[in-house]
């Protein structure tokens, strides 16, 4: 059964997953140094599936015999693994992994409003609709500086950030379709699925056999992005969904910039201006108007 409270046992996987996912920024460039776009994202997603599937066997997991289960496994694989994984490896080329992950926390803000016009059942609430409004603010803010002076020459790989954001609250209206399907099988199809659409681009435009041979470091980074940020992130956000419910993983947003800053900062020298601080300050107080705990706490109690 699904607890409203998380025990310290969901906590502390909930904080295990901000920093496996947080340090998928960092891994990201670390590969960068020797390895294009492409390869990066072909690699880290083909990976991640062969670990899913194999835990999905371990625990007797089979994709459902449904008519059109890898259709739908494909076009989840096209937003929400090949696209968005793309646009953020391509992205930082330019943008830090901090300010990466701070933007890419702007999914929330997204997913509420793809939700609004595709579904029936998820309407923007006032307090979602404000903590929409607010969060994109905060993109601004952010972004306004590379907007208005376009000196440091980041704004479009930025923008291509915002895009992964975009197409991740796309996948998870998608997703509503694969409640009757076992998350574990869902995440390793949609994983297969990307592996299919990526390996032609790959072999297109990176021509991995031209490449020289990438040092370990790199190799390190790549497996560190399947089998951490791809096939254990997934099995414990999975975890977390099934014992704490959406309202408690959606806290994960919250916690992913902060891992992927220190990580950032402290092994790759990076470091964030002022109004990239504040921009994060305006995401996270969207987020909590998006999640609604701002309001309760705020809201008196009756003797």
């Amino acid at each position: 059964m699904i607890s409203r409270v998380m025990g310290p046992a969901e906590w502390a996987m909930l904080i295990l997953l901000s920093i496996v996912w947080g340090g998928s920024f960092f891994l990201y460039a670390v590969a960068l140094v020797d390895l294009p776009t492409f390869t990066i994202v072909f690699l880290r997603v083909s990976l991640g599936s062969l670990g899913l599937w194999l835990c999905a066997w371990a625990m007797g997991l089979l994709p459902l015999r449904r008519r059109g289960i890898w259709r739908d496994f494909l076009v989840m694989g096209l937003i929400n693994n090949a696209i968005p994984f793309s646009l953020i490896v391509w992205g930082q080329h330019e943008v830090a992994s901090g300010l990466a992950a701070i933007l890419n926390a702007t999914t929330p803000f997204f997913t509420v409003i793809a939700a609004n016009l595709l579904t029936s059942d998820e309407k923007l609430s006032w307090n979602r609709l404000l903590g929409a409004l607010i969060g994109l603010s905060g993109v601004a803010a952010m972004m306004g500086t590379d907007m208005l002076a376009a000196q440091s020459g980041s704004l479009l790989p930025q923008l291509a950030i915002i895009g992964a954001a975009i197409s991740y609250a796309f996948a998870s209206v998608f997703g509503r379709r694969f409640s009757e399907t076992p998350p574990l099988v869902t995440a390793a199809g949609q994983t297969a699925a990307s592996t299919l659409i990526l390996l032609p681009l790959m072999l297109a435009i990176d021509m991995p056999w031209r490449l020289s041979a990438p040092p370990v470091s790199a190799w390190l980074a790549v497996a560190g992005l399947a089998l951490l940020c791809t096939s254990l992130a997934y099995i414990l956000y999975f975890t977390i969904l099934k014992r704490a419910g959406a309202t408690n993983i959606v806290l994960v947003t919250f916690l992913v910039p902060v891992s992927a800053i220190l990580l950032g900062m402290t092994f790759l020298g990076e470091s964030l201006d002022s109004h990239h601080v504040i921009g994060m300050a305006t995401i996270a107080l969207g987020l909590a108007l998006i999640d609604g705990r701002l309001l309760v706490l705020l809201k008196p109690r009756r003797a």
